[in-house]
C-alpha cells in the first residue's frame, strides 16, 4: 500500500508461474503446489499466474479459477500470506477481460495483468488500445498492470507515451506495467515520468534484470525465476547494497542461462524444473507438446547447470 492509499505490487522478484500438466494434459496440482512452495521459500515477492509461461490461452475459466484458489490457499497454509498474486486476465474483448478479473478476484488474486487485444491486430490502433485499457480500468475490481509483450500479441508494442497517458488517467486503477519487450529506453521513460508512489514498472526478462533496475524497474517478472528464484533475489539484494561488481557477475550468468532457456519455450522451462528439482514434467498442452532436457546441447546444459548449482547452495 502506498502512502496515498494506492495498492501497488511490492518491490521484488516475481515468478511467472508455469502450469504443470499430467500426461493426459489434465492439471497437475501436486506439482504446481511443489513449485509454489519452492518459489515462496526462494523469497519471491509474488507469483504471476496465467501469464505467457502459465499457458493462459490453454486454460478454461474453471481451470484458471481453480489454480488461483489453490495457489492462494497453499501459500497461506505454508505461512506465506504476504506473497502477492498477479493474475493474467487479458482477453480479446473488454467484456471477457472484466469477467476474468472478477473471477480472479473471487479466487484470491491481488492484481490483474492484461495484454492488449490482438486478434484483429490491424484494427488495434493506439486509440483503440487506449480505449480498451481505459474501459477495463474503470470497471476492474482489481488494480491492473499493463502487459507489453509484442511476441504474443501479434507484434503490438505499446508505446511509453500511451503507458504514461493511461497511468495518469487512471491513478490507483492502472498501477504498473510488465515490459517483456526488452526496451530499456521505454522502461526508463515510464519510470522517470510517473511517481513511484502510484506506478510500478517491471522489466520482464532475466537477461536485462540489472540494467532494468538501473532504469527504474520495481524488481523483475522473469521466466528464469521458475528455475532460480533465490539467485534473482540475490541479484536484487546485491544491487540495493551497492555491490555492483558482484551484481554484474551474477547478471552475466543469468543472461546466458535466460537466452538458452528462452529458445526452449514454455515446455522447456518445465522440463528444466522437472529435471533438476524433481517434480512435474515438460508436458505442455498441444500444440506445445513435450520438451526434454536431453534435447539441449552440451553448452546449453552447462549454462543451465551453473545457475542450478548456485541456486541449490543458497
Amino acid at each position: 500500500m502506498s502512502s496515498i492509499g494506492i495498492t501497488l505490487p511490492p518491490r521484488g522478484v516475481y515468478t511467472p508461474l508455469v502450469t504443470f500438466f499430467n500426461e493426459d494434459e489434465s492439471i497437475d496440482l501436486e506439482s504446481i503446489k511443489a513449485h509454489i512452495e519452492r518459489m515462496a521459500q526462494g523469497g519471491v515477492a509474488g507469483l504471476v499466474i496465467q501469464g505467457s509461461n502459465g499457458e493462459a490461452p490453454h486454460l478454461s475459466h474453471d481451470e484458471r479459477q481453480e489454480i488461483v484458489r489453490e495457489t492462494r490457499s497453499h501459500l497461506d497454509s505454508l505461512g506465506y500470506s504476504q506473497v502477492k498474486l498477479i493474475v493474467g486476465c487479458g482477453a480479446p474483448s473488454v467484456r471477457e477481460t472484466l469477467q476474468y478479473i472478477s473471477e480472479a478476484k473471487v479466487s484470491g488474486a491481488d492484481f490483474a495483468l492484461a495484454l492488449p487485444p490482438a486478434y484483429w491486430s490491424a484494427a488495434m490502433t493506439p486509440a483503440v488500445i487506449e480505449s480498451f485499457f481505459s474501459e477495463v480500468a474503470e470497471k476492474s475490481t482489481l488494480p491492473l498492470l499493463i502487459y507489453n509483450f509484442p511476441g504474443v500479441a501479434s507484434g503490438i508494442d505499446i508505446s511509453s507515451d500511451l503507458i504514461i497517458q493511461l497511468a495518469k488517467k487512471h491513478p490507483g486503477k492502472i498501477v504498473g506495467v510488465k515490459l517483456t519487450c526488452g526496451n530499456l529506453g521505454k522502461l526508463h521513460r515510464v519510470a522517470s515520468a510517473l511517481p513511484k508512489e502510484t506506478f510500478t514498472p517491471f522489466g520482464g526478462k532475466s537477461d536485462f534484470f540489472l540494467t532494468a533496475l538501473v532504469a527504474g524497474s520495481n524488481g523483475v517478472i522473469a521466466a528464469l525465476a521458475n528455475v532460480a528464484p533465490k539467485l534473482h533475489v540475490q541479484l536484487l539484494q546485491l544491487y540495493e547494497a551497492g555491490k555492483l561488481r558482484e551484481a554484474i557477475s551474477l547478471q552475466n550468468k543469468l543472461s546466458h542461462a535466460d537466452w538458452v532457456l528462452s529458445k526452449q519455450g514454455v515446455a522447456g522451462v518445465k522440463a528444466v524444473v522437472s529435471h533438476y528439482f524433481g517434480y512435474g514434467t515438460g508436458r505442455g498442452r498441444r500444440p506445445l507438446g513435450h520438451a526434454s532436457v536431453s534435447a539441449l546441447s552440451g553448452d546449453a546444459i552447462h549454462l543451465i547447470e551453473e545457475i542450478v548449482s548456485l541456486e541449490k547452495v543458497l
